[in-house]
């Protein structure tokens, strides 16, 4: 059915179509990653700990449940040539883990190697506090 007796007015105040941008809670579910099962709820700084840890474990555009913009562009830089994964590894974290709106910014980028793995250590800025990460990825040499 399709509703009936609404009006809309040329003389519309603009000002009542405002929408205020606030950010979302965020109380979820605490995964358990040792017995891969749901262990209670987190929120705040422990839930976007978990999140960045989830985006950064998921590849972009491989699961219909997520949108385009989660997860991580990891198939543009494995295996690839160190110098190849040494400029592009930075951005890949950064631009996925900027899609969460609890991510403020990925600051202090750092950039080791053990044989063919590099290891990038970086500090996420949330609006519940900064934490450390760190995570590896493999390259040819």
């Amino acid at each position: 059915m399709i509703p009936q007796g609404g009006q809309l007015t040329a003389d519309a105040n603009e000002e009542e179509f405002e929408v205020s941008l606030q950010e979302g809670p965020s109380l979820t579910y605490r995964l358990d990653w040792n017995t891969n099962r749901i262990a209670g709820r987190i929120d705040e700084l422990e839930a976007v700990k978990q999140a960045v840890l989830k985006i950064l474990l998921t590849e972009r555009y491989e699961h219909l449940i997520y949108s385009f913009d989660y997860g991580t562009e990891w198939t543009n830089i494995l295996g690839k040539d160190r110098l190849w994964v040494q400029s592009e590894l930075n951005r890949v974290i950064t631009e996925a883990l900027m899609q969460d709106d609890r991510v403020e910014d990925v600051v202090n980028f750092r950039l080791s190697w053990q044989g063919n793995d590099a290891i990038a250590r970086f500090t996420v800025v949330s609006s519940f506090g900064d934490f450390s990460m760190s995570k590896e990825v493999s390259a040819n040499v």
